[in-house]
């Protein structure tokens, strides 16, 4: 990441985009603007150091956009959420397509700004610990985020991605529910430990015959561990 990190502000209330624009650029960043999904999905969004994202838009949703940046860009630049929407189930989904916050309109600048840097701080933290990680087939990369199982690639999503990384660089110890919900879901609090096993059960799914490998024990939590 640059000396001034790049974000891409998608919102279809152009007001709202002058006044993050202005503000951000005030504050030192590069700043560009879609007003929708599909104008932002032709845009090198692997250029840009995170995403500021609109939920309720035209004909593609913020979470629409999110899945297709997670699941079929396969790219991992952060997300944060904008969205008047502010109950638990839209909380949620925002969480499990990929986002990495979620602010409520109306908002002030201030908070958004500390929010930005809250996530690019985390970033540069998780990209100092990158590594890569082989058990028998099953390669993780933590450096392009990316997943292979006997050379064939897996699709995961962030937080499953993460948990696994978590894991494989704790292999054979047992990381507590709040330990994973702490690391892959930060300070997020209506998270719950329930949504942990809920993305460990897919996890175990997505990577075949590896998925016995991650172990649950009850009172410690899960555990990569070989046979």
């Amino acid at each position: 990441m640059g000396s001034n990190p790049k974000i891409l502000i998608v919102d279809d209330e152009k007001d709202l985009c002058e006044i993050l624009e202005f503000n951000l650029s005030s504050e030192g960043f590069e700043t560009a603007v879609a007003h929708s999904a599909e104008q932002a999905l032709k845009l090198p969004l692997d250029e840009y150091d995170l995403i500021l994202l609109d939920v309720m838009m035209g004909e593609m949703s913020g979470y629409k956009m999110a899945d297709k940046i997670r699941k079929e860009l396969q790219l991992s630049v952060p997300i944060i959420f904008m969205t008047a929407k502010t109950a638990e189930n839209d909380i949620l989904t925002g969480f499990n397509v990929g986002g990495d916050d979620y602010i409520s309109k109306p908002f002030s600048i201030k908070e958004m700004v500390a929010r930005i840097k809250a996530v690019l701080k985390r970033g540069r933290q998780n990209t100092r610990q990158n590594k890569v990680y082989r058990v028998e087939g099953l390669l993780v990369d933590a450096n392009s985020k990316t997943v292979q199982i006997d050379e064939e690639a897996v699709s995961l999503t962030r937080k499953e991605f993460e948990i696994i990384t978590l894991l494989l660089k704790h292999q054979g110890q047992y990381i507590s529910r709040n330990e994973i919900l702490d690391y892959v879901w930060n300070d997020d609090v209506i998270v719950t430990e329930r949504n942990v096993d809920v993305n460990i059960a897919r996890l175990r799914k997505k990577i075949g015959k590896y998925g016995q490998y991650i172990k649950g024990k009850s009172g410690y939590g899960y555990a990569f561990k070989e046979l």
